[in-house]
């Protein structure tokens, strides 16, 4: 379980790169370096980083299904994901 710190950071991030992403496009469009010096260091979309949906996990995160590997295997094998089973031959 990741810590609560982490996890709102990330929300944090998410929501300026939302805020600012139409001026940071504009803004490089027009070549303006300076003022995309000003925007927030955090409002930047390669800060931001996957996490699990269910415990924050940093690692091992499957973009597909929103959640880390661990959480996926232990969720296919109790059939919780429709249309994933576990491989067996």
């Amino acid at each position: 379980m990741a810590k609560e710190s982490m996890k709102a950071r990330e929300v944090k991030r998410a929501a300026l790169h939302a805020k600012y992403s139409a001026k940071r496009a504009r803004l490089i469009a027009e070549g303006d370096f300076i003022g995309l010096q000003k925007l927030p260091r955090n409002s930047s979309r390669v800060r931001l980083h996957n996490r699990c949906k269910l415990t924050g996990r940093p690692k091992g995160y499957m973009r597909q299904f929103g959640i880390s590997r661990i959480n996926f295997r232990e969720m296919a094998s109790e059939g919780l994901i429709p249309g994933v089973k576990k491989a067996s031959w």
